[in-house]
């Protein structure tokens, strides 16, 4: 496995890329309303990407139809926008990613659609308190596979599970690159593989369910929901790890 150590002119490319993420988000987040659909939601999200000189770079990838990921409500991730309008209670995942130069920016949120129940706002606050946890603890030596451990932890620490199957990844001159981060412990030992260095980029993002963790994949070939049928969140920033501590890349 080899993850690539980045330059201080390459992390600051990453951080424009990243911030224009945030920025997007920050807006779809000021600017959505009950009784829009999710189509309009991606064509504001895209606007606003190309606005700030960037590329949506979902758009296409892997054969992805729009920019932005809107993952409505049991929908954990993957989510295609489509004519469904989002409505007071629902909680709607966003996730977007730009291209800027050559580099790569990625980051997501669960947000609540007006008011919402105490059961979901503790369900988005296990993916957001997750995320935050974990790049607390980010450290040069640190393995990725204790950091996955801790993601597990934390989440089943608060009654819920991770989403199998999915990860977190690194990030640089394309959009997923090595190492795949999971939210748990995948095989092995948590004090084996490659262990965290100044200067690597990568993405973490927990994927929360209520009861069980195992996808399944709905007939549009991307919405990722459980197999409980319920609720779900997802939150990811990118990070980058300088002066022995993780950095928040895509903080607007």
């Amino acid at each position: 496995m080899s993850i690539a150590i980045r330059k201080p002119a390459e992390i600051e490319i990453l951080r424009k890329a990243n911030k224009i993420v945030k920025e997007t988000l920050n807006y779809l987040e000021n600017n959505i309303k009950p009784g829009m659909t999710l189509k309009e939601i991606d064509a504001m999200g895209e606007d606003f990407v190309r606005s700030q000189g960037a590329r949506p770079s979902f758009k296409g990838l892997y054969g992805f139809p729009a920019s932005v990921c809107t993952s409505l409500n049991e929908v954990i991730i993957h989510g295609i926008p489509d004519d469904t309008k989002v409505k007071e209670g629902d909680i709607l995942g966003l996730d977007i990613g730009t291209e800027y130069k050559g580099w790569y920016g990625d980051a997501a949120v669960t947000i609540p659609i007006g008011k919402i129940s105490e059961e979901d706002e503790k369900l988005i606050a296990c993916a957001k308190d997750a995320l935050y946890y974990a790049i607390d603890i980010i450290k040069p030596g640190l393995r990725f596979k204790e950091l996955s451990l801790e993601l597990e932890k934390f989440i089943k620490s608060r009654g819920y599970t991770p989403l199998l199957n999915f990860c977190g990844h690194g990030i640089g001159r394309k959009p997923h690159e090595e190492p795949e981060i999971p939210n748990y412990l995948e095989h092995g030992s948590p004090k084996s593989g490659p262990k965290i260095k100044n200067g690597m980029v990568f993405c973490l993002e927990p994927m929360v369910c209520q009861k069980v963790g195992i996808p399944k994949i709905l007939d549009d070939k991307w919405s990722v929901v459980s197999q409980d049928g319920l609720r779900g969140s997802h939150y990811e920033h990118t990070v980058v790890v300088v002066g022995n501590r993780a950095e928040i890349l895509s903080q607007a």
